[in-house]
């Protein structure tokens, strides 16, 4: 099976070398592609300088449009599954095989990668974690699936998968409407144990008053989300 891990990249000039060198150190010879989402920083020059693959955009499309940006160029190359790791050193590629292994085996069509399944390693801020509860609830409430790490961005996904997220895909934080979407379409969405670090340079740009307002728009997106799917097979069912 062939496959790409997309690396979504804004301004991360401290992380970027060394998150694609600990992934090509513990899985050599995997495929991989940095997005650069129009970085002001350093990172372009970095990723060039490294001889690093990576994909320049000529705006800035955020992390949803960055991420989907990848995705198309997974599928328009041929690779069977795709997994994203952020940018800022978070997630550690010594767990790449576990994420990976539900979809290459046919279990799942998206597999999360969980900090909350074993608690174990950083667990993120007390504010984002009474967010990140309130989603996975909605989430459930919507769709039935419980996904306790709704915003992780340690995931992996197949063709199939693939070629929904080329055609749908949020622009803005979209890692919860993302699993909600697929759940409600009739993909199969799960997780698997792993554990994260704190970022390894630079600075969140979620604070803790950003928190809550993630927590709000987020849960806002969700329902109108879920009314809109539910109209359109409203709709197709008539």
């Amino acid at each position: 099976m062939r496959i790409l891990v997309l690396i979504p990249c804004y301004n991360e000039e401290e992380n970027i070398v060394r998150v694609v060198r600990r992934l090509e150190s513990a899985c050599p010879g995997v495929d991989y592609l940095v997005i650069n989402d129009c970085s002001t920083d350093s990172s372009p020059r970095l990723l060039s300088r490294e001889g690093m693959n990576y994909l320049d955009l000529p705006v800035n499309l955020g992390i949803g449009g960055g991420v989907q940006c990848g995705y198309r160029y997974a599928v328009a190359n041929g690779y069977d599954i795709a997994i994203q790791m952020d940018g800022d050193g978070q997630h550690d590629p010594a767990y790449l095989e576990d994420v990976v292994r539900p979809v290459a085996q046919g279990q799942l069509d998206l597999c999360i990668g969980s900090r909350f399944l074993k608690k174990e390693g950083f667990q993120t801020s007390f504010m984002r974690r009474v967010g990140i509860r309130f989603l996975s609830f909605l989430i459930f409430l919507f769709s039935g699936n419980r996904v306790l790490d709704v915003t992780s961005g340690f995931r992996a996904c197949n063709r199939e998968m693939m070629e929904y997220f080329v055609r749908h895909y949020a622009t803005d934080y979209p890692e919860p409407e993302s699993i909600l979407a697929a759940s409600l379409t009739g993909f199969r969405v799960g997780e698997v144990p792993v554990v994260m670090q704190e970022r390894l340079g630079g600075v969140s740009s979620i604070s803790a008053f950003n928190s809550v307002y993630f927590m709000i728009k987020v849960s806002l997106s969700l329902i109108i989300s879920r009314l809109a799917l539910h109209r359109s097979n409203r709709r197709n069912a008539a």
